[in-house]
C-alpha cells in the first residue's frame, strides 16, 4: 500500500509522544518549500551548496536528499531522484558498515521510489542491522516486502515494527496484510478498533487517522464493498488530504462510474504524471486530448533515460488501456510492471488488460500470480470470471 503515508503517521506519533528530535521520517515532512519548476537552477545551486557546506554532516545530507525526492514525487520526474542520491555522495565509497543508518534508510527510500525493490530491501536490512530500533526502517521494509507479494516476510517485519515502536503501527501493518489475503473481517475489525482509540482523537494525530481510514477504504475495495469504501475515503479526505489518498479515491470513482467527479477532486493537485493520467482517463477522450497529449510527451521523454523502463510501467499500462485504447500494449506493460510490484492496483490493471486483449493465456497468468502470492481481490475475480 504506501510507506510514505505510514511514515507521516509514524513521525507525527513520535512527535506527539515527546520522543527525542530526529531527522524527519515522513515523505510528507516539509524540509523546504520548493517551487515546481521555475527557478530550478537557483534551487539546485542552493540545495547542492548546502550539502557541500555540510560535507559529511548526515542530518543536512539526508534533509537535502529528502527535499530532492519530494520534488521528484511532486513533478513525477525521476531525474530529481538522481539528485536525491547525489546529496548522499559523501558516503558513496564507504562500506555499508561505515555508513550511518539514516543515510542507508534514505538511500533505500530513493531506491524504492525508483522501483529498485531488491536494492531497497538490501539497504533496509543493513540499516536495521545497525539500528534494530528504527521504526521507520521496519515499516518501510514491511511495505517493500508487501509490494513484492511476500506477505509472510512482511508480517515478520510488521511484528518487528511492534517491538521497535508503538503497537498501533504493527497492528495496522498486519491488518493490511490480512486484507490482501482475503481476511477482510479481521482487517476491518483491527483498523476500526485502532480508529476508536481516544489517543488518536486530537489534531496532532490527523496523519495517523487518515492513514488508517485510507487503509480501511482499501480493505473495503478488496472485499467488494463499494459503499463502505466510499464512506471511508470521504472520511479520510475530511481528516487530511494527501497525494496518495486523492489518487486512490480518484481511481475508485473511475471504477464505479463516477469519473465526472475526478477532475474536481484532483484540481488542487500538482500536475504530476499520476494526476495527469487520471485527468486524461476521466475525460474519456483519445490521445489528442490536452492532458493525454502532455502525458504522452512526458512518457516519451522518460523513455529516453536509461534504466527507467519499468519505472512508469503501471501508469503507461493505464494510459495505453484507458486513453489510447490499446489493450495489447497495455498487457505488455502490465506484465512488465507485475514483474516488479504486485500491489492490488498492479494485478487489477494486469487483469483488465488481459481481459480487454482477449488473451486467455494472460488471464491464466494473472490467476496463477495471485494464487502464488496469496492475493485475494473481489474486483479481479469479477473481471476474470
Amino acid at each position: 500500500m504506501r510507506a510514505w503515508l505510514a511514515a507521516a503517521a509514524l513521525g507525527v506519533f513520535f512527535g506527539a509522544a515527546g520522543a527525542a528530535p530526529r531527522i524527519p521520517a515522513s515523505d510528507d515532512s516539509v524540509v523546504e518549500s520548493l517551487p515546481a519548476v521555475a527557478g530550478w537552477s537557483s534551487l539546485k545551486r542552493r540545495l547542492r551548496g548546502a550539502t557541500q557546506q555540510a560535507n559529511a554532516d548526515e542530518a543536512t545530507a539526508v534533509a537535502m536528499s529528502r527535499a530532492y525526492l519530494d520534488l521528484a514525487r511532486e513533478q513525477g520526474d525521476a531525474r530529481y531522484a538522481g539528485y536525491a542520491m547525489g546529496a548522499l555522495q559523501a558516503w558513496s565509497d564507504r562500506p555499508v558498515a561505515e555508513t550511518p543508518p539514516a543515510v542507508l534508510l534514505m538511500r533505500a527510500t530513493v531506491a524504492q521510489y525508483l522501483h529498485d525493490f531488491d536494492g531497497a530491501e538490501r539497504l533496509l536490512r543493513a540499516a536495521i542491522a545497525r539500528d534494530p530500533a528504527d521504526s521507520q526502517a521496519w515499516i518501510t521494509l514491511a511495505t517493500v516486502l508487501r509490494v513484492r507479494g511476500r506477505y509472510g516476510e512482511s508480517d515478520a517485519a510488521c511484528r518487528s515494527l511492534g517491538r521497535a515502536g508503538p503497537a498501533l503501527f504493527a497492528i495496522a501493518c498486519l491488518a493490511e496484510n490480512q486484507a490482501l489475503r482475503g481476511q477482510y473481517d479481521a482487517a476491518r475489525d483491527a483498523l476500526t478498533s485502532l480508529l476508536a482509540q481516544p489517543a488518536l482523537a486530537g489534531p496532532s494525530q490527523a496523519a495517523t487517522r487518515q492513514w488508517l481510514l485510507t487503509s480501511l477504504a482499501e480493505v473495503e475495495e478488496l472485499a467488494g464493498n463499494a459503499a463502505r469504501a466510499d464512506a471511508a475515503y470521504r472520511q479520510a479526505l475530511g481528516v487530511q488530504r494527501s497525494g496518495y489518498l486523492v489518487l486512490a479515491y480518484g481511481d475508485y470513482l473511475q471504477r464505479v462510474g463516477r469519473g465526472g467527479e475526478v477532475r474536481a477532486l484532483l484540481a488542487p493537485e500538482a500536475r504530476s504524471d499520476a494526476v495527469l493520467l487520471r485527468l486524461a482517463i476521466a475525460a474519456g477522450a483519445g490521445p489528442t486530448q490536452a492532458d493525454a497529449r502532455e502525458l504522452g510527451e512526458r512518457f516519451d521523454a522518460a523513455a529516453q533515460r536509461p534504466g527507467t523502463a519499468a519505472l512508469h510501467a503501471r501508469e503507461e499500462a493505464m494510459f495505453a488501456l484507458d486513453v489510447q485504447q490499446d489493450p495489447k500494449r497495455a498487457l505488455v506493460l502490465a506484465r512488465l510492471n507485475a514483474d516488479r510490484q504486485r500491489e492490488p492496483i498492479d494485478l487489477l490493471i494486469y487483469a483488465r488488460a488481459a481481459a480487454a486483449s482477449g488473451d486467455p493465456g494472460a488471464r491464466a497468468e494473472v490467476r496463477a500470480l495471485m494464487e502464488r502470492i496469496g492475493l485475494k481481490d473481489t474486483r479481479v475475480d469479477e473481471i476474470l470470471r
